[in-house]
């Protein structure tokens, strides 16, 4: 092991008022319609706090979370937020990371000195402090391969803790308390807040940990990879001694940073010739409703599992899990058993539903990895259909046009017979400038240049009108976007609907 050296991503947060945790009793949240922040009210809630909030806007399924869960929330950013009637003030705030110094609430916030915290931190020392915390970090992956860690454990009886962006089909919700030993989270590599710039998962606190990729990504925060690699050995360094860090040993972009670890490592990959792999998959048949696989571990066979999730790179999501929850003393055969249940995870190859033999898929990628690997997974999974690959460039990384020629190279080799683009999406107070955002119609023409035919359509409509226009019975859409993709999946079954009756 080598000693971590910090660099401006781990900078010491400023110094603020300090927080006494056994004490409070109500808590405001900054940000709480975000996924996160929002579940995190929940949560709060649940361990007998008041809880309030505010937000920019609140929108659903987030609005109807709170409103269900009698959470009061303002809509706006205002100091008086935090006058809660009669001289009452919270006992303390929770800043999300979308929130600037400059909001009129964190400016009210300091100046009355209130105690305040993010969320990264507030979690770790309210729900992670007497657990163990199973953390899965990594550029791509973390939101499957925390799902199915999570449902491992769940269907085993072990009814962990669970944080993560997305909604396991299987839970049906994407937070909950657990009693067990363990809680899993997502570890996001993302910033903590305005005044403490370094990854959320400096605050979780890990014992045990996925390492699932090392890639170059949110270059609104990091501004080269080094940056994001030295994140990542950050990362390793706070495994604790007695805990394992599983990681994808076949990037020398991960293993760099695992020497950096004090507890076990666990290189996991396919090609054991080319690499030095602790555990490794050997896949014994792959296709649309799934993978078989052998596991290996330390040369000794382990077991053969069934995973439901196609795709190569979900084999390795679920090595990961696996790898994880059989150290953590679940059996082989329990865990395949819950295995072979799991329905995947909200927005992660979802099918949203069929028209005359014609599916439309909903899926989260962004990165050009990520593109890459989740279109070859469907490809996969419907051989011989005629695939559309669409593609709403909508967070602040996939705008970018550093990630230009990665794109072209991402689509030209995924697998897919129609590529779509929509306009990247522009916000309010955008930071980006015209000439920093992705030319759309230049990366189109070279998609199919490469030979995939490839067009810029900005507005979402035009694009849903061609594809219920064009497509045929058997054809697969799948739409891409880190939101919801201005509304295109569910106005496409609509107008296919309306087009086959």
């Amino acid at each position: 092991m080598t000693d971590f050296v910090p660099g401006p991503a781990e900078r010491v947060p400023e110094p603020r008022p300090s927080v006494d945790y056994a004490a409070v009793k109500s808590v405001h949240l900054m940000g709480i319609g975000g996924s996160a922040m929002g579940n995190f009210a929940g949560m709060l809630q649940a361990r007998g706090l008041e809880v309030r909030g505010s937000d920019a806007g609140v929108f659903d399924p987030m609005r109807a979370n709170l409103l269900d869960w009698k959470i009061p929330f303002a809509e706006g950013y205002d100091g008086a937020n935090l006058d809660w009637g009669d001289g009452r003030r919270p006992d303390m705030v929770i800043v999300g990371n979308v929130i600037r110094r400059d909001n009129p609430e964190a400016i009210a916030m300091r100046e009355l000195e209130l105690p305040y915290a993010s969320f990264p931190e507030a979690l770790g020392e309210w729900l992670l402090a007497e657990r163990t915390p199973v953390v899965v970090c990594g550029t791509h992956g973390k939101t499957t391969t925390t799902s199915v860690l999570a449902w491992l454990l769940e269907a085993t009886g072990n009814n962990p803790g669970l944080l993560v962006g997305g909604v396991p089909t299987n839970l049906g919700r994407s937070f909950q308390q657990g009693t067990g030993a363990c809680f899993v989270i997502e570890g996001d590599e993302y910033d903590t807040a305005y005044y403490d710039k370094r990854p959320k998962f400096v605050h979780y606190r890990p014992h045990h940990a996925i390492l699932t990729s090392v890639e170059f990504d949110h270059a609104d925060i990091y501004p080269d990879f080094p940056a994001v690699s030295r994140a990542f050995r950050l990362l390793a360094s706070l495994v604790h001694p007695e805990g394992q860090l599983c990681a994808w040993g076949e990037d020398s972009r991960v293993t760099d940073v695992l020497d950096a670890c004090r507890g076990r490592v666990v290189r996991y990959g396919f090609d054991a010739d080319k690499y030095e792999l602790d555990a490794v998959a050997t896949i014994v048949s792959i296709g649309p409703h799934g993978a078989t696989f052998d596991l290996h571990k330390d040369g000794g066979f382990v077991g053969r599992f069934d995973s439901p999730m196609a795709g190569r790179h979900n084999v390795l999501n679920v090595t990961a899990a696996l790898l994880t929850v059989l150290d953590l003393g679940v059996s082989v055969t329990a865990a395949n058993d819950a295995l072979k249940a799991f329905k995947g995870v909200k927005k992660r190859q979802e099918l949203r539903g069929t028209v005359a033999d014609i599916d439309v898929l909903d899926d989260y990628a962004h990165h050009p990895t990520a593109v890459k690997e989740t279109v070859a997974a469907i490809r996969g999974r419907y051989p011989g259909r005629k695939l559309w690959a669409l593609f709403e460039a909508e967070s602040n990384t996939s705008r970018r046009k550093v990630f230009q020629d990665m794109y072209i190279d991402a689509f030209a080799e995924s697998g897919a017979d129609t590529v779509v683009f929509c306009s990247p999406l522009r916000k309010a107070g955008d930071p980006l400038a015209t000439k920093e955002l992705l030319d759309v119609a230049t990366l189109c023409d070279a998609i199919s240049e490469h030979g995939v035919p490839a067009r810029y359509i900005p507005d979402v409509d035009d694009i849903v009108n061609l594809v219920a226009r064009d497509a045929n019975p058997g054809d697969v859409v799948l739409g891409m976007s880190g939101r919801n993709f201005r509304g295109l999946h569910g106005k496409l079954l609509d107008a296919l609907q309306a087009r086959f009756g």
